[in-house]
């Protein structure tokens, strides 16, 4: 579900508006406790924990290092501006900037939003060598990085779409558009 509610348009001076600022979440996800997209603290959950807060999709992947379907994700070709965020936390991953459509069939970024948005553990599961990506706040397997991307860093950042949640520019509290961004 992916309801966004807009702010009221009201010159009256008695009249009160919400609006987020820009230190405030863009996205709420109510049943989550732990999604923030202004925490960087990191976090240490239980997989049981995760499991009553995230979809069973969800929690395939982000948990359990599943991989979705090449093909499959919303935004493996999608080259709509914004910032990418982490489906489990809401930490801030990449922006728009950092994208580019390969041939994949899964997202892929030339880089990350900032040295420590994502980590990096070796993964040797099903008789290959890779570097998993994994949220560097909650841990979360976001897929993985390769060294076939395009200049200037050479890298792939192959994430599951699934463990992206997406706001597109102008979706911020600056613009006064939107109060908030409500994923379930």
């Amino acid at each position: 579900m992916f309801l966004v509610t807009a702010c009221g348009q009201n010159n009256n001076s008695e009249t009160k508006k919400t609006k987020t600022n820009a230190m405030e979440n863009i996205i709420s996800k109510p049943n989550n406790p732990y999604y923030s997209n202004t925490d960087t603290t990191k976090l240490n959950v239980s997989d049981a924990e995760w499991k009553k807060v995230l979809s069973p999709d969800l929690y395939a992947v982000a948990r359990e290092a599943d991989t979705e379907r090449a093909f499959t994700g919303k935004m493996w070709q999608s080259e709509t501006k914004g910032t990418y965020y982490c489906a489990a936390c809401g930490l801030k991953l990449f922006k728009s900037e950092q994208k580019f459509v390969s041939s994949c069939g899964w997202p892929s970024f030339f880089e990350q939003e900032n040295k420590n948005s994502v980590v990096f553990k070796d993964d040797n599961s099903y008789g290959m060598k890779r570097t998993e990506a994994l949220c560097g706040r909650c841990n979360s397997h976001l897929g993985h990085l390769f060294d076939d991307g395009p200049e200037p860093t050479g890298k792939r950042y192959c994430m599951n779409a699934i463990s992206l949640d997406f706001v597109p520019d102008g979706v911020t509290s600056t613009t006064g558009n939107l109060d908030t961004i409500v994923l379930g």
